[in-house]
């Protein structure tokens, strides 16, 4: 897209909700919730109804994606407004965010606005450009989680950590703030290891999910994706990830088992006995069943007990899977109610933009997966619903393809900040003004971007997921898996074939739309200055 910055900042100036009084900024990040367990993007499996209030109110972004699908990367992205390899932040195993850098907390603090973090960092180093914050170690817990305070001092909190960050994040608020405010509530669900609000520990049990259409690939054409280690049936842990545990005697021993114990640990005797009242004869059933026959190895070491019995497994595996994340969900929804509720009673709800998103989506059984980290659509897309502010009236749903390295300039734009020319995403706002859209804005979008670049680093690495690098258009998508065992290409039409299981790289046919698509990658790669061309 051809940004015309200058064009911009004028038609920023002119925006009435600019020239009157600046909008506050919510962003409300989530961690793997992915659009297909959002109502408003996909009724089979949940409902949302606060989450889809968002959408309803304001807008619905259709074609959202990230620029690296893992949890560190995609939240550096979204504080530079820049790819991995220009920010630094390029994977979690390795990777340390560089504080000192121009972020754009740091740019709206310039520009006079008050900061807040409150939730998940993930990024190793200490926050910088926050007024206040207050962030959970590394992953962080479910239950009575503690926190990091900016003092340096350590503090566990009593309760479900959902409700705790939605409890400081309004507390924050509440202190009143002369200045506008940007608050970026980050929390942990939905990550696995799936672990719900003791009081929603029964929600969904009568529900049987209905298996993805390519729940049963077998990934053929496909190098990188059969040589991965994300599979429900082979890679789940049972004790872990689904949660089947009675006590350390009872139980066989997983890799991630001890893991496991210390999460559920942190839960107080009472919390203890009403979380093992529902799983505990759930395990117990399980052990009963297939105790005999299903091999606790390491994960890596796990066979399959073959025929009917190992189907069977499987499919149990996903319903129990499906269960759980429900749950968090649940609870995840009812926070963002909080949040939205508070802001009209407190008359903010027409000041203040209100963003939904998570740092990438997430596999429910699709490609017979769970994780993210590819570059498929189930996890290079993600969630994106914003409450517009007054002066910005689009409503409904936004087809245009965005970026999470376009919520850094869009806030900055919002708040009559400049947008550094080294910042790589571009404003949003020419999509948001709908009829109050200025000729400026309506040049920009009819530039707007005719495909998106990803690329993926984090090998070798859990999960075994191989780098890779790709493009993706309104149709097609063109992907490079390159280093260590492969260097494999593919290709897919997302129109004829949305599950993406045939791979038409190098067949008969394609060698016109393979020459366009190497040709836009390399025009992206230019235009980003990615090294890997």
């Amino acid at each position: 897209m051809k940004r015309e910055t200058s064009l911009l900042l004028m038609a920023v100036a002119q925006t009435p909700l600019l020239a009157q009084a600046r909008a506050n900024i919510i962003y409300i990040m989530t961690d793997d919730h992915t659009a297909q367990m959002m109502s408003c993007y996909d009724t089979r499996f949940v409902e949302t109804p606060n989450l889809d209030r968002i959408a309803r109110d304001g807008v619905r972004f259709t074609h959202s994606y990230v620029a690296n699908s893992l949890s560190g990367p995609s939240r550096a992205c979204m504080l530079t407004g820049k790819h991995s390899h220009k920010n630094g932040f390029t994977n979690n195993e390795h990777g340390i965010f560089d504080g000192s850098q121009q972020t754009m907390p740091k740019l709206l603090q310039a520009a006079g606005y008050e900061t807040c973090l409150i939730g998940k960092w993930h990024l190793v180093s200490t926050p910088t450009g926050f007024d206040h914050w207050e962030i959970l170690p590394g992953q962080g817990d479910y239950y009575n989680p503690v926190f990091i305070h900016q003092d340096g001092t350590r503090a566990a909190d009593s309760g479900y950590v959902t409700r705790i960050i939605t409890d400081k994040a309004l507390q924050w608020i509440e202190k009143g703030h002369e200045k506008p405010f940007a608050l970026f509530i980050h929390h942990k669900a939905c990550h696995r290891a799936w672990l719900p609000a003791l009081e929603d520990i029964r929600l969904y049990e009568d529900k049987t999910f209905t298996l993805p259409a390519n729940f049963h690939d077998d990934y053929a054409t496909r190098e990188a994706a059969a040589k991965t280690e994300m599979e429900i049936g082979k890679d789940m842990d049972i004790v872990y990830d689904t949660k089947m545990f009675v006590s350390p005697e009872e139980t066989p021993r997983t890799r991630l088992s001890g893991s496991y114990q210390g999460m559920i640990g942190r839960l107080s005797k009472a919390e203890r006995k009403q979380y093992d009242d529902f799983y505990v004869p759930l395990s117990r059933a399980f052990y009963e069943k297939w105790g005999k026959d299903y091999n606790f190895l390491p994960l890596q070491a796990q066979s399959s007990i073959g025929g009917s019995r190992d189907a069977e497994l499987l499919e149990w595996k996903y319903q129990r899977y499906m269960r759980d994340y429900a749950k968090v969900v649940h609870a995840l929804d009812q926070e963002v109610g909080r949040v939205l509720d508070y802001l009209e009673e407190k008359g903010l709800l027409d000041n203040t933009l209100v963003v939904y998103t998570s740092d990438q989506g997430f596999y429910m059984g699709e490609h017979g997966w769970f994780d993210k980290r590819f570059m498929y659509e189930e996890s290079l897309s993600t969630p994106l619903v914003m409450r517009l502010p007054k002066g910005l009236e689009r409503r409904g749903d936004i087809d245009e393809m965005v970026q999470n390295i376009d919520y850094a300039p869009t806030f900055l734009d919002l708040a009559g900040a400049p947008i550094p020319d080294d910042i790589q995403g571009v404003s949003l706002l020419p999509l948001l003004r709908g009829r109050t859209a200025t000729a400026a804005d309506k040049q920009v979008i009819k530039n707007w971007r005719e495909a998106i670049y990803y690329h993926y680093y984090e090998y070798p690495a859990e999960h075994d997921v191989r780098r890779h690098y790709g493009i993706r258009t309104d149709r097609y998508k063109l992907m490079h898996f390159y280093g260590h065992d492969v260097n494999a290409w593919e290709l897919f039409d997302l129109k004829q074939d949305p599950h993406e299981l045939h791979n038409l790289y190098g067949q008969p046919g394609y060698e016109a739309l393979q020459r366009q698509l190497h040709h836009q990658l390399e025009l992206l790669q230019i235009q980003y200055d990615d090294p890997q061309r």
